[in-house]
Protein backbone atom coordinates (compact mmCIF):
# COMPACT_ATOMS: atom_id res chain seq x y z
CA UNK A 1 0.00 0.00 0.00
CA UNK A 2 1.33 3.79 -0.67
CA UNK A 3 2.32 5.26 2.02
CA UNK A 4 0.12 8.33 3.21
CA UNK A 5 1.41 12.01 2.21
CA UNK A 6 -1.22 12.70 5.20
CA UNK A 7 -1.86 11.11 8.12
CA UNK A 8 -4.27 12.54 10.91
CA UNK A 9 -4.61 10.40 14.29
CA UNK A 10 -7.18 10.82 16.66
CA UNK A 11 -7.09 14.38 16.70
CA UNK A 12 -9.59 16.95 19.34
CA UNK A 13 -10.07 19.90 19.49
CA UNK A 14 -11.80 22.00 21.99
CA UNK A 15 -13.83 25.62 21.91
CA UNK A 16 -15.26 26.96 24.92
CA UNK A 17 -18.95 24.79 25.34
CA UNK A 18 -18.07 23.00 22.30
CA UNK A 19 -16.51 20.06 20.86
CA UNK A 20 -15.29 20.97 17.16
CA UNK A 21 -13.42 17.77 16.66
CA UNK A 22 -13.56 14.23 18.60
CA UNK A 23 -11.21 11.57 17.62
CA UNK A 24 -11.13 11.87 13.77
CA UNK A 25 -8.51 10.23 11.57
CA UNK A 26 -8.12 11.10 8.34
CA UNK A 27 -5.28 9.59 5.80
CA UNK A 28 -4.61 10.19 1.54
CA UNK A 29 -2.19 9.26 -0.79
CA UNK A 30 -0.32 10.93 -3.30
CA UNK A 31 -2.31 11.22 -5.87
CA UNK A 32 -5.56 10.98 -4.26
CA UNK A 33 -8.68 13.31 -4.41
CA UNK A 34 -10.05 12.85 -1.22
CA UNK A 35 -13.95 14.74 -0.63
CA UNK A 36 -14.50 15.89 3.36
CA UNK A 37 -18.20 16.54 3.54
CA UNK A 38 -20.19 17.27 6.52
CA UNK A 39 -22.93 19.40 7.95
CA UNK A 40 -21.90 23.01 8.59
CA UNK A 41 -20.94 22.68 12.27
CA UNK A 42 -19.86 19.01 11.29
CA UNK A 43 -15.72 20.34 12.03
CA UNK A 44 -14.46 20.53 8.40
CA UNK A 45 -12.95 24.03 8.79
CA UNK A 46 -11.26 22.98 12.28
CA UNK A 47 -10.11 20.48 10.82
CA UNK A 48 -8.62 21.97 7.71
CA UNK A 49 -7.38 25.05 10.15
CA UNK A 50 -5.50 22.38 11.92
CA UNK A 51 -3.71 20.96 8.73
CA UNK A 52 -2.70 24.25 8.10
CA UNK A 53 -1.08 25.80 11.46
CA UNK A 54 -4.19 28.18 12.50
CA UNK A 55 -5.12 26.07 15.62
CA UNK A 56 -3.15 22.99 17.65
CA UNK A 57 -5.01 20.10 18.06
CA UNK A 58 -5.82 19.10 21.73
CA UNK A 59 -5.19 15.18 21.42
CA UNK A 60 -3.80 13.08 18.13
CA UNK A 61 -1.37 13.77 16.10
CA UNK A 62 -0.68 15.07 12.22
CA UNK A 63 2.13 12.96 10.08
CA UNK A 64 3.02 14.34 6.76
CA UNK A 65 5.48 12.38 4.69
CA UNK A 66 5.95 10.00 7.27
CA UNK A 67 7.22 12.27 10.55
CA UNK A 68 4.56 13.96 12.88
CA UNK A 69 4.46 17.77 12.66
CA UNK A 70 3.25 20.59 14.70
CA UNK A 71 2.74 23.64 12.71
CA UNK A 72 2.71 26.85 14.36
CA UNK A 73 1.29 29.00 11.97
CA UNK A 74 -0.17 28.69 8.22
CA UNK A 75 3.45 30.14 6.63
CA UNK A 76 4.90 26.97 8.41
CA UNK A 77 2.16 24.39 6.63
CA UNK A 78 2.67 26.30 3.27
CA UNK A 79 6.56 25.90 3.25
CA UNK A 80 6.42 22.23 4.25
CA UNK A 81 4.21 22.02 1.21
CA UNK A 82 0.48 22.34 2.31
CA UNK A 83 -1.45 25.03 0.34
CA UNK A 84 -5.21 26.21 0.80
CA UNK A 85 -7.27 27.40 -1.23
CA UNK A 86 -10.07 29.03 1.04
CA UNK A 87 -13.91 29.65 -0.09
CA UNK A 88 -13.45 33.32 1.11
CA UNK A 89 -10.78 34.65 -1.09
CA UNK A 90 -8.05 35.75 1.44
CA UNK A 91 -6.03 37.97 -1.58
CA UNK A 92 -5.20 41.56 -1.02
CA UNK A 93 -7.19 43.70 -3.17
CA UNK A 94 -5.54 46.91 -3.49
CA UNK A 95 -2.35 44.88 -4.93
CA UNK A 96 -1.80 43.69 -8.26
CA UNK A 97 -2.94 40.22 -9.55
CA UNK A 98 0.82 39.12 -9.88
CA UNK A 99 1.68 41.00 -6.20
CA UNK A 100 -0.83 38.86 -4.81
CA UNK A 101 0.27 35.48 -6.75
CA UNK A 102 3.92 36.05 -5.39
CA UNK A 103 3.23 37.47 -2.01
CA UNK A 104 5.77 36.11 0.43
CA UNK A 105 8.15 35.00 -2.50
CA UNK A 106 8.32 37.55 -4.58
CA UNK A 107 11.16 37.79 -6.56
CA UNK A 108 14.09 40.06 -6.15
CA UNK A 109 16.47 42.01 -8.18
CA UNK A 110 19.68 44.04 -7.45
CA UNK A 111 19.93 45.81 -3.99
CA UNK A 112 17.09 43.37 -3.07
CA UNK A 113 14.21 45.01 -4.70
CA UNK A 114 11.75 43.36 -6.04
CA UNK A 115 11.93 42.55 -9.79
CA UNK A 116 8.49 43.79 -11.09
CA UNK A 117 9.03 42.72 -14.58
CA UNK A 118 10.13 39.36 -13.81
CA UNK A 119 7.31 38.84 -11.57
CA UNK A 120 4.79 39.98 -14.05
CA UNK A 121 6.25 37.85 -16.47
CA UNK A 122 6.32 34.95 -14.52
CA UNK A 123 2.52 35.74 -13.52
CA UNK A 124 1.52 36.01 -16.77
CA UNK A 125 2.67 32.43 -17.41
CA UNK A 126 0.96 30.94 -14.42
CA UNK A 127 -2.06 32.79 -15.20
CA UNK A 128 -2.18 31.22 -18.59
CA UNK A 129 -1.73 27.83 -17.14
CA UNK A 130 -5.56 28.43 -15.80
CA UNK A 131 -6.82 30.13 -19.02
CA UNK A 132 -7.05 33.14 -16.90
CA UNK A 133 -6.28 35.96 -19.50
CA UNK A 134 -6.11 39.26 -17.19
CA UNK A 135 -3.23 41.67 -17.01
CA UNK A 136 -1.15 40.65 -14.26
CA UNK A 137 -0.59 44.61 -13.47
CA UNK A 138 -3.49 45.01 -12.90
CA UNK A 139 -5.31 45.43 -8.89
CA UNK A 140 -7.09 42.51 -7.58
CA UNK A 141 -10.24 44.51 -6.81
CA UNK A 142 -10.84 45.03 -10.20
CA UNK A 143 -11.49 41.71 -11.16
CA UNK A 144 -14.83 39.59 -10.75
CA UNK A 145 -15.64 37.65 -7.60
CA UNK A 146 -14.38 33.78 -9.62
CA UNK A 147 -11.61 35.88 -11.45
CA UNK A 148 -10.31 36.63 -7.96
CA UNK A 149 -11.06 32.58 -7.01
CA UNK A 150 -9.05 31.34 -9.70
CA UNK A 151 -5.77 34.26 -9.16
CA UNK A 152 -6.12 32.14 -5.29
CA UNK A 153 -6.50 28.91 -7.06
CA UNK A 154 -3.62 29.56 -9.37
CA UNK A 155 -1.40 31.23 -6.14
CA UNK A 156 -1.95 27.96 -4.56
CA UNK A 157 -0.92 25.66 -7.16
CA UNK A 158 2.52 27.68 -8.27
CA UNK A 159 4.11 26.66 -4.89
CA UNK A 160 5.87 23.37 -4.60
CA UNK A 161 2.71 22.12 -2.80
CA UNK A 162 2.30 18.45 -1.94
CA UNK A 163 -0.88 18.58 -0.36
CA UNK A 164 -3.11 21.24 -2.12
CA UNK A 165 -6.71 21.86 0.23
CA UNK A 166 -9.59 23.21 -1.42
CA UNK A 167 -12.58 24.39 0.52
CA UNK A 168 -15.88 25.07 -1.69
CA UNK A 169 -13.55 26.40 -4.94
CA UNK A 170 -16.15 26.60 -7.24
CA UNK A 171 -19.02 28.77 -5.03
CA UNK A 172 -18.38 31.64 -6.85
CA UNK A 173 -17.18 30.13 -10.21
CA UNK A 174 -19.18 29.71 -13.72
CA UNK A 175 -19.11 27.09 -15.82
CA UNK A 176 -16.38 27.73 -17.98
CA UNK A 177 -14.09 28.32 -14.80
CA UNK A 178 -15.67 25.13 -13.03
CA UNK A 179 -14.24 22.71 -16.00
CA UNK A 180 -10.67 24.69 -15.83
CA UNK A 181 -10.67 23.84 -12.30
CA UNK A 182 -11.47 20.12 -12.85
CA UNK A 183 -8.70 20.14 -15.69
CA UNK A 184 -6.47 21.47 -13.12
CA UNK A 185 -7.36 19.07 -10.18
CA UNK A 186 -6.55 16.24 -12.60
CA UNK A 187 -3.09 16.95 -13.68
CA UNK A 188 -2.60 17.79 -10.31
CA UNK A 189 -3.46 14.48 -9.08
CA UNK A 190 -1.70 12.85 -12.18
CA UNK A 191 1.90 14.73 -11.25
CA UNK A 192 1.02 12.79 -7.40
CA UNK A 193 -0.05 15.54 -5.60
CA UNK A 194 -2.48 15.21 -2.71
CA UNK A 195 -6.28 17.04 -3.26
CA UNK A 196 -8.85 17.30 0.13
CA UNK A 197 -11.69 18.60 -1.44
CA UNK A 198 -14.49 20.43 0.59
CA UNK A 199 -17.82 21.04 -1.70
CA UNK A 200 -21.56 20.20 -0.67
CA UNK A 201 -22.25 20.38 -4.56
CA UNK A 202 -22.69 16.43 -5.06
CA UNK A 203 -21.95 16.58 -8.72
CA UNK A 204 -18.50 17.64 -8.33
CA UNK A 205 -17.67 15.46 -5.72
CA UNK A 206 -18.67 12.32 -7.96
CA UNK A 207 -16.92 13.57 -11.13
CA UNK A 208 -13.32 14.25 -8.94
CA UNK A 209 -12.98 12.31 -5.91
CA UNK A 210 -11.62 8.54 -5.31
CA UNK A 211 -12.63 8.34 -1.47
CA UNK A 212 -14.96 10.19 0.52
CA UNK A 213 -14.97 11.12 4.48
CA UNK A 214 -18.10 12.07 6.21
CA UNK A 215 -18.06 14.06 9.21
CA UNK A 216 -20.68 14.91 11.56
CA UNK A 217 -21.37 16.61 15.08
CA UNK A 218 -17.17 16.75 15.20
CA UNK A 219 -16.84 13.36 14.64
CA UNK A 220 -16.25 10.89 11.91
CA UNK A 221 -18.82 8.48 10.78
CA UNK A 222 -17.65 7.18 7.36
CA UNK A 223 -14.66 6.58 5.03
CA UNK A 224 -14.53 4.80 1.64
CA UNK A 225 -14.61 4.79 -1.70
CA UNK A 226 -17.33 6.99 -3.34
CA UNK A 227 -18.46 5.11 -5.93
CA UNK A 228 -19.42 2.68 -3.41
CA UNK A 229 -22.15 5.13 -2.14
CA UNK A 230 -24.57 6.92 -4.04
CA UNK A 231 -26.03 10.30 -3.47
CA UNK A 232 -29.04 9.87 -1.18
CA UNK A 233 -26.70 7.14 0.62
CA UNK A 234 -24.35 10.04 1.27
CA UNK A 235 -26.46 12.61 2.22
CA UNK A 236 -28.20 10.55 5.03
CA UNK A 237 -24.62 9.88 6.41
CA UNK A 238 -24.29 13.71 6.53
CA UNK A 239 -27.76 14.55 8.06
CA UNK A 240 -28.05 11.62 10.43
CA UNK A 241 -31.04 10.22 8.95
CA UNK A 242 -32.36 7.20 7.30
CA UNK A 243 -32.52 6.80 3.27
CA UNK A 244 -36.08 6.41 2.99
CA UNK A 245 -36.36 9.94 4.69
CA UNK A 246 -34.38 12.00 2.54
CA UNK A 247 -36.09 10.19 -0.21
CA UNK A 248 -39.71 11.14 0.92
CA UNK A 249 -38.75 14.99 1.79
CA UNK A 250 -36.35 15.66 -1.46
CA UNK A 251 -33.49 17.19 -1.98
CA UNK A 252 -34.37 21.23 -1.85
CA UNK A 253 -37.07 22.60 0.65
CA UNK A 254 -39.37 24.25 -2.12
CA UNK A 255 -42.71 23.34 -2.23
CA UNK A 256 -44.53 25.02 -5.55
CA UNK A 257 -47.84 27.36 -4.47
CA UNK A 258 -49.44 30.37 -6.06
CA UNK A 259 -49.03 34.00 -5.08
CA UNK A 260 -52.20 34.87 -6.39
CA UNK A 261 -53.53 37.76 -8.46
CA UNK A 262 -52.55 40.83 -6.23
CA UNK A 263 -51.01 43.81 -6.85
CA UNK A 264 -46.97 43.86 -7.08
CA UNK A 265 -45.43 45.35 -3.93
CA UNK A 266 -42.42 45.99 -6.02
CA UNK A 267 -42.24 47.40 -9.12
CA UNK A 268 -39.23 48.21 -11.62
CA UNK A 269 -38.80 49.74 -14.54
CA UNK A 270 -35.81 50.63 -17.16
CA UNK A 271 -33.52 50.22 -14.63
CA UNK A 272 -29.96 51.35 -15.80
CA UNK A 273 -27.18 51.37 -14.66
CA UNK A 274 -23.82 52.39 -16.97
CA UNK A 275 -21.96 49.85 -18.33
CA UNK A 276 -23.82 47.45 -16.14
CA UNK A 277 -27.40 47.08 -15.98
CA UNK A 278 -29.53 48.49 -19.38
CA UNK A 279 -33.91 49.03 -19.11
CA UNK A 280 -34.36 46.28 -16.39
CA UNK A 281 -38.03 45.41 -15.75
CA UNK A 282 -39.84 43.23 -13.17
CA UNK A 283 -42.79 42.85 -10.67
CA UNK A 284 -42.70 40.90 -7.40
CA UNK A 285 -45.79 40.40 -5.49
CA UNK A 286 -46.50 39.64 -2.09
CA UNK A 287 -46.32 35.67 -1.40
CA UNK A 288 -43.89 34.93 -4.55
CA UNK A 289 -40.53 34.33 -4.86
CA UNK A 290 -38.57 35.97 -7.57
CA UNK A 291 -35.75 34.34 -9.04
CA UNK A 292 -32.70 35.73 -10.73
CA UNK A 293 -30.54 33.36 -12.57
CA UNK A 294 -27.39 33.78 -15.02
CA UNK A 295 -24.08 33.88 -15.18
CA UNK A 296 -21.35 35.18 -13.01
CA UNK A 297 -21.10 38.97 -14.20
CA UNK A 298 -24.47 39.05 -16.03
CA UNK A 299 -26.01 41.76 -13.43
CA UNK A 300 -27.70 39.46 -10.86
CA UNK A 301 -25.99 41.05 -8.07
CA UNK A 302 -25.85 44.57 -9.25
CA UNK A 303 -29.80 44.32 -9.68
CA UNK A 304 -30.57 43.55 -6.60
CA UNK A 305 -28.08 46.43 -5.42
CA UNK A 306 -29.83 49.04 -7.49
CA UNK A 307 -33.21 47.86 -6.52
CA UNK A 308 -32.02 48.77 -2.33
CA UNK A 309 -29.86 52.05 -3.20
CA UNK A 310 -26.38 50.49 -2.76
CA UNK A 311 -25.07 50.78 -6.42
CA UNK A 312 -26.20 54.44 -7.79
CA UNK A 313 -28.54 54.08 -10.84
CA UNK A 314 -28.38 56.25 -13.96
CA UNK A 315 -32.37 55.68 -14.91
CA UNK A 316 -34.75 53.53 -14.16
CA UNK A 317 -38.05 54.07 -11.51
CA UNK A 318 -38.17 51.52 -8.17
CA UNK A 319 -41.57 51.86 -6.13
CA UNK A 320 -42.41 50.03 -3.50
CA UNK A 321 -45.79 49.40 -1.96
CA UNK A 322 -47.09 52.04 -4.25
CA UNK A 323 -44.82 54.49 -3.57
CA UNK A 324 -41.97 55.64 -5.50
CA UNK A 325 -38.81 55.53 -3.81
CA UNK A 326 -37.12 58.70 -5.13
CA UNK A 327 -33.87 58.47 -3.59
CA UNK A 328 -32.52 55.56 -2.97
CA UNK A 329 -30.50 55.03 -0.12
CA UNK A 330 -29.85 51.66 1.79
CA UNK A 331 -31.39 53.15 4.83
CA UNK A 332 -34.18 54.34 2.62
CA UNK A 333 -34.86 50.95 1.65
CA UNK A 334 -34.76 49.66 5.19
CA UNK A 335 -37.41 51.93 6.52
CA UNK A 336 -39.48 51.21 3.16
CA UNK A 337 -39.78 47.62 4.10
CA UNK A 338 -36.49 46.22 2.00
CA UNK A 339 -33.89 43.88 3.13
CA UNK A 340 -31.00 42.64 1.16
CA UNK A 341 -28.57 39.43 1.82
CA UNK A 342 -25.44 40.26 0.10
CA UNK A 343 -23.47 37.57 -1.98
CA UNK A 344 -19.94 37.96 -0.15
CA UNK A 345 -21.17 37.52 3.86
CA UNK A 346 -17.15 38.01 4.85
CA UNK A 347 -16.99 41.70 2.84
CA UNK A 348 -20.31 42.89 3.08
CA UNK A 349 -22.16 40.71 5.93
CA UNK A 350 -21.05 39.70 9.48
CA UNK A 351 -18.68 42.00 11.37
CA UNK A 352 -15.77 39.49 12.60
CA UNK A 353 -14.82 40.89 15.46
CA UNK A 354 -18.18 41.06 16.86
CA UNK A 355 -20.55 38.13 18.42
CA UNK A 356 -23.46 36.20 17.54
CA UNK A 357 -26.21 38.53 19.40
CA UNK A 358 -24.62 41.78 18.12
CA UNK A 359 -24.66 40.54 14.69
CA UNK A 360 -28.15 39.35 14.85
CA UNK A 361 -29.83 42.03 16.84
CA UNK A 362 -27.49 45.06 14.46
CA UNK A 363 -30.04 46.43 12.04
CA UNK A 364 -32.91 46.03 14.56
CA UNK A 365 -31.35 48.40 17.67
CA UNK A 366 -33.41 51.31 17.12
CA UNK A 367 -36.30 49.52 17.55
CA UNK A 368 -35.21 47.61 20.31
CA UNK A 369 -34.50 50.70 21.94
CA UNK A 370 -36.33 53.75 24.11
CA UNK A 371 -34.69 57.15 24.62
CA UNK A 372 -31.68 56.11 23.06
CA UNK A 373 -31.23 52.95 25.36
CA UNK A 374 -31.45 49.57 24.41
CA UNK A 375 -32.86 46.84 26.03
CA UNK A 376 -30.68 43.91 27.01
CA UNK A 377 -34.05 41.77 27.58
CA UNK A 378 -35.51 42.62 24.11
CA UNK A 379 -32.21 41.76 22.20
CA UNK A 380 -31.91 38.10 24.20
CA UNK A 381 -35.64 37.55 23.19
CA UNK A 382 -35.04 37.96 19.19
CA UNK A 383 -31.74 36.24 19.44
CA UNK A 384 -32.99 33.37 21.50
CA UNK A 385 -36.05 33.19 18.84
CA UNK A 386 -34.03 33.46 15.39
CA UNK A 387 -31.23 30.99 16.63
CA UNK A 388 -34.05 28.47 17.28
CA UNK A 389 -35.70 29.20 14.61
CA UNK A 390 -32.86 28.61 11.89
CA UNK A 391 -30.86 26.20 14.00
CA UNK A 392 -27.92 28.58 14.06
CA UNK A 393 -25.44 26.33 15.69
CA UNK A 394 -23.15 28.23 18.39
CA UNK A 395 -21.74 27.88 21.93
CA UNK A 396 -23.76 30.63 22.96
CA UNK A 397 -25.22 34.23 21.66
CA UNK A 398 -21.33 35.65 22.88
CA UNK A 399 -19.50 33.56 20.79
CA UNK A 400 -17.56 35.53 17.66
CA UNK A 401 -19.38 35.05 14.40
CA UNK A 402 -16.09 34.66 13.09
CA UNK A 403 -15.79 31.61 14.42
CA UNK A 404 -18.72 29.69 13.00
CA UNK A 405 -19.29 27.79 10.17
CA UNK A 406 -19.53 29.90 6.82
CA UNK A 407 -23.56 28.11 6.86
CA UNK A 408 -24.02 29.24 10.34
CA UNK A 409 -22.51 32.64 9.41
CA UNK A 410 -25.45 33.14 6.69
CA UNK A 411 -27.84 32.00 8.67
CA UNK A 412 -26.68 34.70 10.99
CA UNK A 413 -27.47 36.93 8.38
CA UNK A 414 -30.54 35.92 7.46
CA UNK A 415 -31.98 36.50 11.32
CA UNK A 416 -30.66 39.87 10.91
CA UNK A 417 -33.18 40.78 8.61
CA UNK A 418 -35.72 38.50 9.42
CA UNK A 419 -36.23 40.31 12.95
CA UNK A 420 -36.77 43.73 11.05
CA UNK A 421 -40.55 42.09 9.48
CA UNK A 422 -39.30 43.04 5.97
CA UNK A 423 -42.10 43.04 3.64
CA UNK A 424 -39.86 42.32 0.27
CA UNK A 425 -36.46 40.32 1.13
CA UNK A 426 -33.65 40.30 -1.76
CA UNK A 427 -31.37 36.79 -1.26
CA UNK A 428 -28.21 37.23 -2.88
CA UNK A 429 -26.66 33.78 -3.11
CA UNK A 430 -28.41 32.57 0.07
CA UNK A 431 -27.56 28.61 0.30
CA UNK A 432 -23.71 29.28 -1.26
CA UNK A 433 -21.30 27.09 0.61
CA UNK A 434 -23.49 25.83 3.11
CA UNK A 435 -24.16 21.73 3.48
CA UNK A 436 -27.19 19.96 1.59
CA UNK A 437 -28.89 19.79 5.26
CA UNK A 438 -28.96 23.62 6.18
CA UNK A 439 -29.71 24.58 2.71
CA UNK A 440 -32.87 22.40 2.79
CA UNK A 441 -33.70 24.22 5.74
CA UNK A 442 -33.18 27.70 4.56
CA UNK A 443 -34.95 26.67 1.46
CA UNK A 444 -37.78 25.60 3.66
CA UNK A 445 -37.84 28.96 5.73
CA UNK A 446 -38.00 31.10 2.24
CA UNK A 447 -40.79 28.71 1.53
CA UNK A 448 -42.51 29.38 4.65
CA UNK A 449 -42.15 33.40 4.53
CA UNK A 450 -43.68 33.73 1.00
CA UNK A 451 -46.56 31.07 2.63
CA UNK A 452 -46.94 34.00 4.82
CA UNK A 453 -46.70 36.97 2.57
CA UNK A 454 -43.56 37.99 2.31
CA UNK A 455 -41.62 38.85 -1.11
CA UNK A 456 -38.82 37.10 -1.91
CA UNK A 457 -35.95 37.82 -4.67
CA UNK A 458 -33.93 34.84 -4.92
CA UNK A 459 -30.71 34.96 -7.28
CA UNK A 460 -28.45 31.87 -7.16
CA UNK A 461 -26.44 30.60 -9.71
CA UNK A 462 -27.96 27.00 -8.90
CA UNK A 463 -30.69 26.30 -11.71
CA UNK A 464 -32.52 23.48 -9.85
CA UNK A 465 -32.69 26.20 -6.80
CA UNK A 466 -34.38 28.47 -9.12
CA UNK A 467 -36.77 26.36 -11.07
CA UNK A 468 -38.07 24.02 -8.23
CA UNK A 469 -41.40 25.94 -6.68
CA UNK A 470 -40.79 28.70 -8.14
CA UNK A 471 -43.64 31.31 -9.16
CA UNK A 472 -41.57 33.80 -10.89
CA UNK A 473 -37.97 32.88 -12.99
CA UNK A 474 -35.98 35.47 -14.93
CA UNK A 475 -32.63 34.54 -16.57
CA UNK A 476 -30.02 37.16 -16.67
CA UNK A 477 -28.81 37.09 -20.14
CA UNK A 478 -24.84 38.53 -21.66
CA UNK A 479 -27.27 40.90 -23.83
CA UNK A 480 -30.79 41.08 -25.02
CA UNK A 481 -30.74 38.66 -27.70
CA UNK A 482 -29.75 35.98 -25.51
CA UNK A 483 -33.05 34.30 -24.93
CA UNK A 484 -31.30 30.59 -24.52
CA UNK A 485 -31.15 30.89 -20.88
CA UNK A 486 -33.44 28.75 -19.59
CA UNK A 487 -36.18 30.27 -17.53
CA UNK A 488 -39.93 29.42 -15.88
CA UNK A 489 -42.23 32.34 -16.05
CA UNK A 490 -45.96 32.46 -14.91
CA UNK A 491 -48.51 33.47 -17.29
CA UNK A 492 -48.31 36.93 -16.44
CA UNK A 493 -44.54 37.29 -16.78
CA UNK A 494 -43.92 36.55 -20.12
CA UNK A 495 -41.50 39.23 -21.21
CA UNK A 496 -37.67 39.26 -20.52
CA UNK A 497 -36.10 42.49 -18.98
CA UNK A 498 -33.05 43.17 -21.02
CA UNK A 499 -29.91 42.56 -19.51
CA UNK A 500 -26.43 44.74 -20.39
CA UNK A 501 -23.14 42.57 -19.78
CA UNK A 502 -19.84 43.95 -18.64
CA UNK A 503 -17.17 42.54 -20.38
CA UNK A 504 -16.07 39.13 -19.23
CA UNK A 505 -14.03 38.98 -15.69
CA UNK A 506 -11.13 37.67 -17.46
CA UNK A 507 -10.91 40.03 -20.67
CA UNK A 508 -9.03 43.52 -20.60
CA UNK A 509 -8.80 43.69 -24.47
CA UNK A 510 -11.55 46.31 -23.80
CA UNK A 511 -9.83 48.65 -21.73
CA UNK A 512 -8.66 52.07 -23.26
CA UNK A 513 -5.36 52.80 -23.31
CA UNK A 514 -5.40 56.09 -21.21
CA UNK A 515 -6.90 53.57 -18.41
CA UNK A 516 -4.11 51.17 -18.77
CA UNK A 517 -1.95 54.18 -18.54
CA UNK A 518 -3.36 55.46 -15.33
CA UNK A 519 -3.38 51.88 -14.34
CA UNK A 520 0.48 51.73 -14.65
CA UNK A 521 1.56 55.46 -13.34
CA UNK A 522 -0.75 53.86 -10.16
CA UNK A 523 1.33 50.71 -9.65
CA UNK A 524 4.27 52.35 -10.09
CA UNK A 525 3.37 54.98 -7.67
CA UNK A 526 2.45 52.55 -5.34
CA UNK A 527 6.01 50.55 -5.75
CA UNK A 528 8.64 53.48 -6.18
CA UNK A 529 6.48 56.40 -4.88
CA UNK A 530 8.28 56.99 -1.66
CA UNK A 531 11.78 56.66 -3.06
CA UNK A 532 10.41 59.42 -5.94
CA UNK A 533 9.66 61.80 -3.12
CA UNK A 534 12.63 61.49 -0.76
CA UNK A 535 14.79 62.00 -4.32
CA UNK A 536 12.66 65.22 -5.33
CA UNK A 537 13.01 66.19 -1.49
CA UNK A 538 17.21 66.01 -1.15
CA UNK A 539 17.73 67.71 -4.92
CA UNK A 540 14.74 70.79 -3.90
CA UNK A 541 16.97 71.30 -0.83
CA UNK A 542 20.08 71.62 -2.58
CA UNK A 543 18.91 73.69 -5.06
CA UNK A 544 17.37 76.32 -2.94
CA UNK A 545 19.47 75.54 0.56
CA UNK A 546 22.26 77.30 1.34
CA UNK A 547 25.00 75.03 2.58
CA UNK A 548 22.65 72.06 2.82
CA UNK A 549 25.61 69.48 2.12
CA UNK A 550 27.26 70.89 4.47
CA UNK A 551 28.07 68.34 8.05
CA UNK A 552 26.14 71.06 10.53
CA UNK A 553 23.08 71.11 8.12
CA UNK A 554 22.94 67.49 7.54
CA UNK A 555 23.77 66.84 11.28
CA UNK A 556 20.53 69.10 12.38
CA UNK A 557 18.30 67.10 9.70
CA UNK A 558 19.39 63.59 11.33
CA UNK A 559 18.33 65.24 14.66
CA UNK A 560 15.18 66.37 13.49
CA UNK A 561 13.76 63.30 11.68
CA UNK A 562 15.28 60.57 13.36
CA UNK A 563 13.31 58.77 15.85
CA UNK A 564 14.21 58.99 19.64
CA UNK A 565 16.09 55.49 19.17
CA UNK A 566 18.13 57.01 16.52
CA UNK A 567 18.92 60.16 18.22
CA UNK A 568 21.33 59.42 20.42
CA UNK A 569 23.38 57.52 17.35
CA UNK A 570 22.69 60.76 15.07
CA UNK A 571 23.82 62.70 17.89
CA UNK A 572 27.48 60.83 18.63
CA UNK A 573 27.99 60.66 14.45
CA UNK A 574 27.85 64.15 14.27
CA UNK A 575 29.91 65.27 17.20
CA UNK A 576 32.71 62.94 15.87
CA UNK A 577 32.36 64.48 12.63
CA UNK A 578 32.33 67.73 13.79
CA UNK A 579 35.42 66.88 16.14
CA UNK A 580 37.39 65.26 13.09
CA UNK A 581 37.17 68.76 11.57
CA UNK A 582 37.38 71.14 14.49
CA UNK A 583 40.46 70.73 16.56
CA UNK A 584 39.15 73.02 19.19
CA UNK A 585 36.32 71.29 19.70
CA UNK A 586 38.64 68.23 21.42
Amino acid sequence: MTEPVLDVRGVSKRFPGVLALDDVSLTVAPGEVHALVGENGAGKSTLIKILTGVYRPDAGQVHYLGQPVGFGRPLDAQAAGISTIYQEVNLVPLMSVARNLFLGREPRGRFGLIDTARMNREAGEVLARFGITVDPRLPLHSLGLGAQQMVALARAVAVDAKVVIMDEPTSSLEPREVETLFRVVRELSGRGIAIIYVSHRLDELYQLCDRVTVLRDGRRVHTGELAQLDRLSLISLMLGRDVADVRRHGLTGFSAHDAGDVEPILRVRDLTVRHQLHGVSFDVRPGEVTGLGGLLGSGRSETAKAVVGALGADGGTVDMAGRRLKRRTPAGAIRAGMAMLPEDRKAEGIIPGLSVRENIVLAALPRLSRFGVVSRARQDRVVETFMKRLRIKAASPEQKVSELSGGNQQKVLLARWLCLNPRLLLLDEPTRGIDVGAKAEVQALIDELAAEGLAVVLISSDLEELVEGRTASWCCAPAPSSASCPATTSPRTTSWPRWHRRQPMTDTTAVPAASVDRARLARWAQDYGVYAAVAALVLFNIAFTDNFLQTATLRTQLVQVAPWSSRRWAWRWSSAARASTCPSAR
